[in-house]
């Protein structure tokens, strides 16, 4: 059955296939164009229980439950090793999802197997009018289109933002991190990270044999970062320093942490989604989950009663405190980076279930 809205998404990342998938499992008429005509770079990631139910909502958990990796605890050490606190996973996601760890690649290309749609790569919206009627497009490559809706699901530096509030950027978090996947030598069996003193290494299994690792560190200047992603870490346990020394981390992908915080997120036609409406530090690892259930409520959302632009507003109203939930979280749990490293321990040691439990209590119940 056909809802008649034509909608355009701009953006092939997680947010936008899964924008794309759900609007067209409603019936809309859906394009989704990519400038880059390759994906861009990816690591892991660890998926939370309701960033695994979002996506089976989707139609991928018959994927996750066979290229993923169970996570069933997430255990805190300090820098040299010792056991700081361990979150029971089940205990956490009860009645939600089991959280899991997989490549980027490997979720990326589950979502464009399961998309039933063409990505239109190496487009790009060149320049867009809105109108009582729609939205007119003009693309990149010459065509041209009219739309009912446009989302824009163009990352963290979205080109869409400055058309929502040109006044609307985005923050550095005060942290540079590094990523790569490499082989799981060390027997890694669970989400584990060491904390340091503004340093966090972090490392989860993504599939058989395969470790994902993530590092960053506490920095007012990225730009001043000089030393080697080793170096950085060479006073912490053999087992990081032993994964710091694998070929892949050479190579390691190298990114600042920014946040995007303006509530705008849309006009009378165009709305943003996922990281170019909330872009947020990953200590919450919420990243695939808001975009996921952005998705999944803005394709509720558009099949309601009203005007488009009443539809948007529904979406933004019932995303917006959600998100900021997720944003205030995580500053909160970069803030103890600044804890001297003894009192952050022993926070840890005594109250690190009831801080999980906290944080994420919210996030379990339906978006």
């Amino acid at each position: 059955m056909s809802n008649a809205l034509s909608v355009l998404v701009v953006g092939a990342g997680v947010a936008g296939i899964a924008a794309a998938t759900a609007l067209d499992r409603r019936g809309f008429s859906v394009d989704i164009v990519e400038r880059r005509t390759q994906s861009p770079a990816g690591a892991g990631l660890f998926l939370p229980g309701n960033a695994v139910r979002a996506l089976t909502e989707l139609g991928l958990g018959a994927v996750l439950d066979a290229d993923a990796a169970p996570i069933r605890t997430q255990r805190l050490l300090d820098h040299r090793g010792r056991e700081l606190a361990d979150i029971d996973m089940a205990q956490l996601w009860q009645g939600v999802a089991q959280p899991v760890g997989i490549t980027h690649d490997r979720l990326r290309s589950a979502l464009v197997d399961n998309l039933g749609l063409t990505i239109q790569a190496g487009v790009t919206v060149r320049e867009l009018t809105e109108s009582e009627s729609g939205v007119e497009v003009s693309f990149s490559d010459g065509s041209s289109g009219h739309y009912d809706v446009v989302v824009g699901a163009d990352g963290v530096h979205s080109e869409l933002r400055r058309i929502v509030n040109p006044d609307a950027g985005v923050r550095y978090a005060g942290q540079i991190c590094w990523r790569f996947v490499t082989a799981n030598t060390a027997g890694i069996d669970n989400w584990t990270v060491w904390l340091g003193r503004g340093t966090t290494f972090l490392a989860v299994p993504v599939g058989k044999d395969r470790l994902y690792c993530y590092a960053d560190l506490s920095t007012p200047e990225p730009a001043a970062v000089g030393a080697q992603l080793a170096q950085h870490f060479s006073h912490f346990d053999d087992q990081v320093r032993g994964l710091l020394a694998a070929p892949e981390a050479a190579g390691a992908y190298v990114s600042v942490i920014e946040e995007a915080t303006d509530p705008t997120w849309r006009t009378r036609r165009v709305v943003l989604i996922g990281d170019a409406a909330h872009a947020s530090s990953p200590t919450m690892a919420q990243g695939v989950a808001m975009s996921v259930e952005d998705a999944l409520v803005l394709a509720e959302s558009l099949c309601g009663s009203g005007e488009i632009e009443q539809r948007l507003e529904r979406y933004r109203q019932r995303r917006l405190p959600r998100t900021q939930w997720v944003q205030a979280r995580a500053r909160r749990r970069d803030s103890t980076r600044s804890l001297a490293p003894a009192i952050r321990n022993t926070v840890l040691r005594l109250a690190a279930p009831r801080i999980y439990a906290r944080d994420y209590g919210l996030l379990r119940a339906q978006p």
